[in-house]
C-alpha cells in the first residue's frame, strides 16, 4: 500500500489523493465515530486530537471527500471517565451507525471502550499508548500511537548510554501509568537497569514530595524515571526541583506536549523524554522520510489554531488518514473490508513514524519512531 507513503508528503495534499485515487465508490456518506477527552485530566491530549479530526475530515470533505463520499464526523467528550467512554462507543455503535471509531485518547478509556467495540465487530483505531490495547492482537482494533513498552525501551536505552544503572522509578496507579510501570519492570534487566525504588502516585494527588523523597534515598539511585500523563507528571516535575534533587529525570512520552512545559515552568529544564519527530521537526536530517510529513502537519496546525503542535494533535491526523485510506481501498464501509485493508497498511509515513503493519502487528511502529529529547530553554532539543 505504497500510496500511503504519499499520503503522508505533505499535508496539503493529502486530502486530493485520498479523494482522486483508487476507485469511486457509491454511497451516502462515511460515518466516523470518535470518543475523546476533550475535558478532564486528558484534555491537553484530548482537545488537540479533537481539533485536528474535525479540521481535516473538513478538509478532506472539501476536496471531496473518500472517494467522492462524504465523512459524517461524530464526536463525543469522555472527559476522561472509562466507564463514559465504553457508554458513548455503544452510542456510536447502536445510535449513530458509525462505519469506523476513532478515539481513546488515553489508555483506560480505550481499554474500557474495546469490551464493547471488539464484539461488535467495528473497526477502531485507537489514539492511546498502553501496549495492552494491541497485545495481544484484538481481531477489529488498531493504534496509531507508541507503546509505553517501546517508551520504557527507548529511556533505558538512553541512560545506558549515560552509564547510569540504579534508578528510582515513579509512575502513576492507574491507567497509561500503571501500564507504563508494569512495562519499565519487564524491561529493565535486558538493560541492565536496577530499580532500586518503585514508587506510585494518583493522578489526583496534589503533592508526591513523599514519594519522590523515599527515591532520592534509595540506595545507590543515579536517575529517576516517571510514568504518567497531564498533570501528574508536571507536579511531580516541580516537586523534584523543590527538593533540590540533583538527579538526572526522566519522564515518558505521555508529557510530549508544550503544555507540560508550560505546566512544569523552570523545573522542567533539563528534562529528558521519547517522542515522535513530529515535535523536533525543524530538527529533523533533511534525509529523515518523515521531515516533510511533520514539517507540513506542524505549519499547518499552529497556523490554523495558533497554539504549538503536540505529538497527540498527530495521532488523530494519523488515525484518519490511514481511515480513510483503508475505506478507499476498500471500495466501501464493509466494516470486514476495512478492517482488512487496515492490517495491510504498509509504508505510510506520518506524524508518529513508519507505519507498517500486518496480522500480528495492529500497530506497525518500531523504535526508530521515537526520538529522544531534551527540555532546554523553555523549548525542545533533538538529543539522540
Amino acid at each position: 500500500m505504497r500510496c500511503l507513503a504519499k499520503l503522508g508528503m505533505a499535508v496539503a495534499v493529502s486530502a486530493a489523493v485520498l479523494s482522486g485515487g483508487g476507485t469511486a465508490f457509491a454511497g451516502e456518506v462515511v460515518r466516523i465515530g470518535a470518543f475523546l477527552s476533550a475535558t478532564g485530566p486528558a484534555s491537553f491530549l484530548g482537545e488537540p486530537e479533537k481539533k485536528t479530526l474535525e479540521r481535516y475530515v473538513e478538509r478532506l470533505n472539501k476536496d471531496g471527500g473518500i472517494g467522492g463520499r462524504m465523512i459524517e464526523l461524530v464526536v463525543y467528550d469522555d472527559g476522561g471517565a472509562p466507564d463514559k467512554a465504553a457508554t458513548l462507543a455503544k452510542r456510536l455503535i447502536r445510535n449513530d451507525n458509525v462505519d469506523m471509531i476513532i478515539g481513546g485518547t488515553a489508555t483506560a478509556t480505550t481499554m474500557a471502550a474495546i469490551k464493547v467495540i471488539e464484539p461488535a465487530g467495528v473497526p477502531f483505531i485507537s489514539l492511546a499508548a498502553g501496549i495492552d490495547i494491541v497485545e495481544p492482537v484484538k481481531k477489529w482494533v488498531f493504534k496509531v500511537a507508541h507503546t509505553d513498552r517501546m517508551a520504557a525501551e527507548k529511556v533505558f536505552a538512553d541512560m545506558k548510554r549515560h552509564g547510569v544503572s540504579k534508578i528510582a522509578l515513579v509512575s502513576e496507579d492507574s491507567g497509561f501509568g500503571k501500564s507504563g510501570r508494569d512495562q519499565s519492570l519487564k524491561a529493565a534487566p535486558a538493560f541492565g537497569i536496577e530499580i532500586v525504588a518503585d514508587e506510585v502516585y494518583s493522578p489526583k494527588d496534589p503533592d508526591v514530595t513523599a514519594q519522590l523523597t523515599k527515591a532520592r534515598n534509595a540506595p545507590g539511585v543515579q536517575a529517576v524515571f516517571n510514568f504518567g500523563f497531564g498533570q501528574g507528571p508536571a507536579i511531580v516535575t516541580k516537586n523534584y526541583r523543590q527538593l533540590g534533587i540533583k538527579l538526572p529525570l526522566w519522564q515518558s512520552h505521555g508529557v510530549a506536549s508544550k503544555e507540560f512545559i508550560r505546566l512544569a515552568g523552570d523545573a522542567a529544564e533539563g528534562v529528558r523524554l521519547p517522542a515522535a519527530g513530529l515535535v523536533v521537526a525543524e530538527q529533523l536530517a533533511a534525509t529523515d522520510p518523515q521531515k516533510p510529513v511533520v514539517t507540513a502537519f506542524k505549519a499547518d496546525y499552529e497556523a490554523a489554531f495558533k497554539s504549538e503542535v503536540s505529538t497527540f494533535a498527530g495521532h488523530s491526523y494519523d488515525a484518519l488518514q490511514m481511515a480513510a485510506a483503508a475505506v478507499l481501498r476498500a471500495g466501501s464501509t464493509d466494516k470486514a473490508r476495512v478492517r482488512d485493508e487496515l492490517e495491510k497498511t504498509s509504508g505510510y509515513v506520518g506524524t508518529a513514524g513508519m507505519v507498517t503493519m500486518s496480522p500480528t502487528d495492529h500497530m506497525g511502529l518500531n523504535a526508530s519512531a521515537f526520538h529522544m529529547v531534551e527540555i532546554r530553554g523553555g523549548g525542545w532539543v533533538l538529543s539522540d
